[in-house]
């Protein structure tokens, strides 16, 4: 009898027999061998160099009180009232130095800025890692016009990978449900190839870095 086995099932023959052979992984170092080439500029540099390219405001501040100046500045210049907080690490700077916020989620829809920490900031694409681990939860960083992150020159990695190894020295097994990189504001361009920001998100993205 003629064989009529298909291209198909000849293809599903191997893949089932690789499945039943167990052999060892012939390149066991590949993961650990860098995508890209070395970068002579510092992290911070490429970080800022990328976030700024895509419509993000990036400002390095020495320490608190030169944080809590630009953000007075700032929330004068622009008229912010309504700046929700409620992770505690973050409530407790701003109480510190007595800056108005919201603590809880009352007139949340009234929201004008979002503030949150962050899990990583992704130097190589200018990315900011965020996950559902914090008090900020998903929506402080999604729902207000305006997003302002606080982060630490310790929590600046180069790759993705890198960003993943912080996360899991920090909530071992507990790994939070949410994990995503934001990079820039919320954009679209899909109608009449016109750029939007603010579309599905916030309509301006903050990155204050203090050293620690």
């Amino acid at each position: 009898m003629r064989d009529i086995t298909t291209s198909k099932e000849k293809l599903l023959k191997k893949v089932r027999k690789a499945l039943l052979e167990k052999r060892d992984n012939p390149y066991p170092s590949l993961e650990e061998l860098p995508m890209y080439p070395p970068s002579e500029d510092l992290p911070e540099v490429v970080f800022a160099e990328q976030f700024t390219a895509v419509n993000g405001q990036f400002v390095f501040c020495e320490d608190e009180v030169q944080f809590i100046e630009n953000l007075l500045e700032l929330a004068e210049e622009r008229k912010w009232h309504k700046i929700y907080c409620w992770e505690p690490a973050l409530q407790q700077i701003l109480s510190t130095y007595e800056y108005p916020y919201f603590e809880t989620d009352k007139d949340f829809e009234q929201a004008e800025v979002g503030f949150t920490l962050c899990e990583a900031l992704i130097a190589r694409n200018g990315s900011i890692m965020l996950s559902n681990g914090n008090a900020a939860g998903r929506r402080l960083s999604i729902y207000p016009p305006v997003h302002i992150v606080l982060a630490y020159t310790s929590q600046m990695v180069m790759d993705l990978k890198d960003g993943f190894k912080l996360i899991k020295e920090k909530y071992g097994s507990s790994i939070p449900s949410m994990i995503t990189t934001v990079t820039g504001p919320s954009r679209t361009a899909d109608i009449e190839k016109t750029l939007v920001l603010g579309a599905h998100g916030p309509k301006e993205l903050f990155v204050f870095m203090l050293d620690g």
